[in-house]
């Protein structure tokens, strides 16, 4: 391969960085809380969400960047940035996103939830009635469980779980003991309501009027402290560190280890706090101090320190006007009897969340029941902590089948569940095992084994998704049935890999990192080069969650060069530069953001007119790439491959979901009359037509 002229660019000018690139998906979410077009329920929701992703970037990514910037050899980035420089820019756009979803919340959402007769009642607007009521739920339901921490020698500041409600309270007076220190705090257990909704007959204007539990406790606060007066009350949060590290080398058993670092994960270092607008400075100063922080990493909110306690609006408020109409995922006709008959007949393809998840259900139902059957073998990542996979795999060892279940237990903030999940199945005789020491296992894969009247037969399940059933109607994802005996055969040695030992097996269908998926992807990337030299037709489209590995990104570029025309649709973080002169005139990034998560990776190429399809687990990550064990599978049916052509072509014509990504990392609307240049290039996907 012809590498890019690397030396006439700077880093910067080649890579995007991947914490900003995914701050800048942060604040695409949130877009969608102000568009009008979206009902008004499921605004809030992107409100929420934009808040969580938020939560989760600040646990894991900016964690992950202070333990770099701390390191006595602090290494930079492929886009040239120090850690120490990079959390000053974070600190900068974190601050000014968190400003942004503030002012959607208090000049967007709420006044068009109030039009709605959903209201958010602040104390000056309850009335006498409402009072009463709400001091005396203070009484009943808050007070007997909260316990007032009075700041003094004999009480040091206690420790602040992460992402709790907390409030400090300035005090005057002295107590029974003569004691002034005044400062206390009070924490809100988890299993108290942040969100308090009103009773009917007390409601104000309509039927849903809510209080949120920080105003109940700045309205009584005072009554936790009897003879003293609270001056101040201030809520605030803390966000700490909640990457779990477990020496699996030195582990023994790893899911007791796990368990041991489940139990810390509450208390990892501080990244970030949270405080009420109005707080003080002297008194955001000392929660400040207390946690070891700096300014940047504190903010000031306007409103709820955790505007995710407002998920539950939605569920609470019965409008089915404000939300996304309801749809009906439907089953295909050929999956609604044998299972096994229609997969030995064809290939079968569904597309969640258009296609139900329940015919993958029903597979593993009728395996576990059919007699003919012998064993199974699945793998496990998120699959939610009731779940009818894991009810089928229980069935199927109770009925005497060989069920081998590898289980990743080390599947972020899904850990506690799938330790759960793995000893019921032990329990019934399964075989369990929790994948390769130092490689999560991401791969979506499911073996049947079947005795039929000319010998043994398998049938696989590959998914790009999760076997979950509630995510399945969230996010889009492909799944493939196959009796096809290449796939079932390389299914079945990744297995034999996993929960056995050996040296590297050869696959003849599938691409399997850490070994031949990232080849894979090189030499079709550099084969559609090749071809575009020669002048013949290239053509590239990809679709998935994050593409931030360096080597895929400058063969990607060298491809360019070579005149191949790309298009990559990359929900999230993409650390490539589009439209860049010399370099990638002829890439189009986009990111679709609607309704459901855009979960499925695709990598199409054209392959001089006999196009090849590929359905992955993997995203174009290092992590993915080299310490994952994941899979990439060919569509080798026609119709299928022209199915999936089909879809790829709706999303990089569109305009109504679409961002597009600009050569300075800032994403436009696809319509906005301000989306020009080669990154609004128009697409041909008839190139890659069969």
């Amino acid at each position: 391969m012809e590498a890019p002229a690397r030396h006439e660019f700077q880093p910067a000018d080649l890579y995007i960085n991947r914490e900003l690139s995914l701050l800048e998906f942060n604040r695409r979410v949130l877009e969608q809380a102000k568009d009008e077009t979206v009902p008004l329920l499921e605004r809030l929701r992107f409100l929420c969400i934009s808040s969580s992703n938020l939560d989760e970037f600040f646990e894991i990514r900016v964690a992950g960047t202070q333990q770099m910037a701390d390191s006595p050899t602090p290494q930079r980035g492929s886009d040239g940035m120090a850690p120490q420089e990079l959390l000053v820019a974070i600190s900068e756009r974190a601050h000014a996103l968190v400003e942004e979803q503030y002012r959607v919340f208090n000049d967007v959402i709420v006044p068009a939830l109030e039009k709605e007769r959903i209201r958010f009642l602040r104390r000056a607007e309850w009335t006498a009635e409402q009072d009463a009521w709400l001091k005396n739920y203070f009484g009943n339901e808050l007070a007997p469980v909260l316990s007032p921490i009075g700041l003094d020698p004999a009480h040091p500041f206690p420790r602040i779980l992460n992402k709790s409600l907390n409030f400090i309270v300035s005090l005057s007076g002295k107590d029974a003991f003569g004691r002034n220190t005044g400062l206390a705090v009070v924490q809100a257990p988890r299993a108290l309501p942040r969100l308090i909704q009103l009773p009917r007959e007390i409601a104000g204007s309509g039927p849903h009027d809510f209080v949120f539990l920080s105003s109940v406790m700045h309205a009584y606060v005072d009554e936790l402290f009897p003879g003293m007066e609270a001056s101040g009350c201030y809520q605030f949060r803390v966000t700490r560190n909640s990457e779990l590290f477990v020496d699996e080398e030195e582990a023994k058993d790893l899911a007791e280890a796990l368990e041991d670092e489940l139990s810390q994960r509450q208390w990892g270092d501080t990244v970030r706090l949270e405080v009420a607008h109005n707080c003080p400075e002297v008194m955001w100063q000392h929660l400040m101090h207390e946690m070891q922080l700096t300014p940047g990493d504190v903010y000031q909110v306007n409103g709820p320190v955790n505007l995710m306690r407002l998920m539950t609006i939605p569920d609470l408020v019965d409008r089915p006007d404000l939300k996304y109409a309801p749809f009906t995922q439907k089953i295909p006709k050929a999956l609604t009897g044998d299972l096994f008959a229609a997969i030995r007949e064809r290939d079968q393809l569904l597309h969640h969340p258009y296609d139900s998840f329940m015919p993958v259900v029903e597979f593993l139902r009728q395996a576990a029941k059919d007699p003919k059957v012998l064993a199974i073998k699945q793998t496990l990542y998120r699959t939610g902590a009731k779940s009818p996979v894991v009810d089928a795999l229980v069935e199927a060892a109770k009925n005497g089948k060989e069920v081998t279940v590898v289980v990743e237990l080390r599947a972020r903030f899904d850990e506690a569940d799938n330790i759960d999940l793995a000893e019921k199945l032990q329990d019934v005789g399964a075989h369990v095992v929790y994948g390769v020491v130092g490689y999560k296992t991401h791969a979506k894969m499911c073996l049947v084994i079947r005795r039929e009247d000319n010998g043994l037969k398998n049938y696989v399940h590959l998914g790009t998704g999760n076997y979950h059933l509630r995510t399945a109607r969230q996010y889009t994802d492909y799944g493939l049935f196959t009796a096809d005996a290449e796939i079932c055969k390389d299914v079945h040695a990744v297995f034999l890999q996993l929960t056995s030992l050996g040296k590297v097996i050869k696959l003849h269908a599938l691409l399997q990192s850490p070994f031949t998926l990232v080849k894979g992807v090189h030499d079709r990337i550099d084969r559609e080069a090749e071809a575009a030299r020669k002048g013949k037709p290239a053509r590239i489209v990809a679709k998935m969650n994050s593409l931030v590995e360096p080597e895929i990104i400058s063969r990607l570029y060298a491809a360019s060069q070579a005149g191949v025309e790309i298009d990559l649709i990359v929900r999230g973080m993409c650390s490539l530069r589009p439209g860049v002169p010399g370099l990638s005139e002829n890439i189009r990034v986009r990111s679709v953001i609607g309704r459901f998560l855009e979960h499925h990776r695709v990598f199409c190429f054209h392959h001089e007119g006999t196009p090849e399809v590929w359905l992955s687990s993997a995203d174009w990550m290092e992590r993915n790439l080299f310490r994952r064990v994941e899979v990439a599978f060919p569509l080798k049916d026609r119709k299928l491959r022209a199915r999936v052509l089909e879809h790829l072509e709706a999303y990089v014509t569109d305009t109504a979901q679409s961002w597009l990504l600009q050569s300075d990392g800032s994403y436009v609307r696809a319509e906005s009359p301000t989306a020009r240049g080669p990154v609004n290039k128009p697409v041909q996907l008839r190139l890659m037509d069969d």
